[in-house]
């Protein structure tokens, strides 16, 4: 299962989310609504791939330690090699147009699924006006560029505190306004470098484990420590690569951090893309083995149980958000605004495969580029 979402998972962390949601809530029904909600807001609070970690997590929930170490490869494995592949065609002939005509079709069927996701989790993790506010302020926090991590814990914060006030329901929307106001936080920025060649292993694995142990909220987080890291510090890359690594791990499926094997591969040749991708993947394995047996027992204690209630409709809040960021760029004319739609309605109506969209929106997408 994890193989194929991590083969057909193209459009990041919310495409991955929504698609595992499918797969194992709807189809196999390996966990309810709610436990997977509650993953999916436990493993939002730990440094690393949200996406791979809820996949690492659910699979250990279904098969245990070999569960997760089987779930998680399988879907980082696809990912990594196309990665290497186009990383090797990206040298030798200086490109990264392959795939456009499919990503043309494929994208605007991924927002429908997103969008499909996003209703029915919503169901569940928006049973109040003060969770509705704080998913909204969640969103409007993503879009004034809040730190991502600061956004879940102060929603935490936020239904803790009004689980507790008498009138906590009339208070939510001035508390959650307040959140948003003392919060607001921009990304880093700095100067193109220059491509320094020849990095040694050893290096590579250091740099990218120190990065899969703290870059948090979400792979599109990991650029922002790239362009500082490689780019400003150590001059690994030059600003032109970032973008052409960062584009690579845009259009290729499974975890957005797979940009770690493009830059591995750059730096360091075929070895450096494996070691750079186990080196960033390695904390989230450690850390779902560690604590994933945590996740269920958050809902039975008071106090933990609301702190994940305002994680949860947060959580919502931002992959809606992200929906509407990914839409802006896939939704480009009629056709892809009626791919959008109509798997969003076929979703929503039949409960079809998505595998089955994803096809029809690939094929779509290739006639439009020959025609």
């Amino acid at each position: 299962m994890f193989l194929k979402i991590g083969t057909l998972g193209f459009g990041g962390p919310a495409a991955h989310v929504a698609m595992m949601r499918e797969e194992v809530v709807v189809r196999r029904k390996w966990v309810d609504e709610q436990e997977f909600l509650d993953a999916l807001g436990a493993t939002s609070l730990l440094p690393g791939p949200g996406s791979t970690q809820m996949a690492m997590y659910l699979a250990r929930r279904r098969a245990g330690v070999p569960g997760l170490l089987m779930g998680g490869a399988c879907f980082i494995l696809p990912a990594m090699t196309i990665v290497l592949v186009l990383a090797w065609a990206y040298v030798e002939y200086g490109t990264t147009t392959i795939g456009r005509g499919l990503l043309y079709g494929l994208t605007p069927v991924v927002i429908g699924i997103i969008a499909d996701a996003v209703l029915g989790l919503g169901r569940v993790a928006i049973g109040s006006v003060q969770l509705a506010v704080l998913a909204v302020a969640a969103a409007t926090g993503y879009f004034l560029d809040v730190n991502v991590l600061v956004l879940l814990l102060g929603a935490a914060g936020v239904e803790l505190v009004l689980r507790r006030l008498p009138r906590g329901r009339l208070d939510g929307l001035g508390v959650s306004l307040a959140v948003l106001v003392a919060t607001v936080g921009g990304q880093p920025t700095s100067r193109p470098g220059h491509h320094g060649g020849g990095v040694a292993l050893g290096e590579v694995f250091l740099v990218f484990l120190k990065l899969g142990a703290v870059v948090f909220g979400s792979g599109y987080v990991l650029f922002a420590f790239l362009q500082r890291d490689l780019v400003q510090d150590l001059h690994w890359l030059t600003a032109r690569q970032l973008v052409d690594a960062v584009s690579i791990g845009q259009v290729t499926p499974g975890p957005v951090f797979t940009t770690a094997t493009f830059v591995g591969y750059l730096v360091a040749g075929v070895a450096g893309g494996v070691v750079a991708t186990f080196a960033i993947f390695l904390p989230s394995f450690l850390l779902v083995a560690a604590f994933g047996g945590l996740v269920r027992r958050l809902r039975q204690v008071e106090w933990t149980a609301a702190a994940l209630d305002g994680i949860n409709a947060a959580a919502i809040g931002l992959v809606a958000a992200v929906a509407w960021d990914l839409g802006d760029a896939a939704i480009v004319d009629l056709l892809t605004a009626l791919l959008a739609v109509g798997s969003f309605v076929v979703l929503l109506r039949w409960r079809v495969n998505y595998v089955w969209l994803l096809a029809a929106g690939a094929a779509v997408g290739v006639v439009h580029s020959v025609v």
